[in-house]
């Protein structure tokens, strides 16, 4: 590979990343991503939920699995335990969330296929970005045993990205049992970070990513977690929205959109 080349493309495309991000926030004030609660009619041919989601995410892990073994840290141990943790995520969301959606008694509502080829080219963009700054641009420690402060961001990190993961996880669960019981329609959720905001499932996979970030320490991974909350977070004010038109007074006024107490 040529290095220098690559390096060039590598700051073209995180910088890239940063300037999507308030771009994201600022489409998102007027437009709901057309898939979920707010599919509609006349976004072109659509595809079954499972597939898309399959499709779209699928591009992290062939990738990274691609470039992430170019780099000069690819044995190094920090870059390996941050690339776990990544394609755990990427995993999931790529094989296991998409069976679940399959073998449900209910189908999901369709991803239109525009909407399935933007999420497949910023998977792409991000993953390129990641997988090369976790394996050739990010700074590691070079000595060993490694400083505290190193030690206490792992930890602090790894934490609050397993934390995020559990709620991202579980609230999707009760999500796709709640629609079975309504026979394919919609019922409010109820318990656990449901009772504060309206997304948990969203505030699961932000923390997911403010803890990786806090674990990699990097330019690449704070891009990331900010695009993740650039898009997340106003699509659950949309979800919020969308709850309190459809059920009026029955749904919890005093629950947020995805940071409780305060968005």
């Amino acid at each position: 590979m040529d290095f220098s080349s690559d390096e060039s493309l590598y700051n073209s495309l995180l910088l890239t990343l940063y300037i999507i991000t308030p771009l994201t926030i600022l489409s998102l004030q007027f437009l709901s991503a057309p898939y979920g609660k707010h599919f509609r009619p006349g976004w072109g041919p659509s595809l079954p939920a499972p597939l898309a989601w399959f499709l779209m995410e699928s591009a992290t892990l062939w990738l990274t699995s691609l470039l992430f073994p170019l780099g000069q840290f690819r044995s190094h141990p920090l870059s390996l335990f941050a690339l776990s943790l990544f394609l755990l995520h990427y995993t999931h969301r790529t094989i296991i969330y998409p069976l679940r959606l399959f073998l449900s008694s209910r189908p999901s509502s369709p991803v239109p296929l525009s909407i399935a080829v933007f999420a497949f080219s910023f998977n792409l963009l991000n993953a390129y970005v990641q997988s090369r700054s976790l394996s050739h641009y990010a700074i590691y420690p070079a000595t060993w045993p490694w400083p505290a402060w190193v030690w206490a961001r792992v930890v602090i990190g790894t934490a609050i990205f397993f934390w995020g993961m559990k709620v991202n996880i579980t609230s999707d669960r009760v999500l796709m049992r709640l629609k079975e019981e309504a026979k394919g329609g919609y019922k409010i959720p109820r318990g656990g970070w449901f009772e504060v905001v309206s997304c948990p499932n969203y505030m699961g996979e932000m923390a997911e990513w403010l803890g990786w970030a806090v674990v990699n320490w990097s330019p690449a991974a704070l891009a990331f977690f900010l695009y993740t909350s650039a898009n997340l977070g106003p699509r659950a004010r949309a979800h919020r929205r969308w709850y309190r038109e459809k059920f009026g007074e029955e749904y919890p006024a005093s629950r947020r959109a995805v940071v409780p107490f305060v968005y």
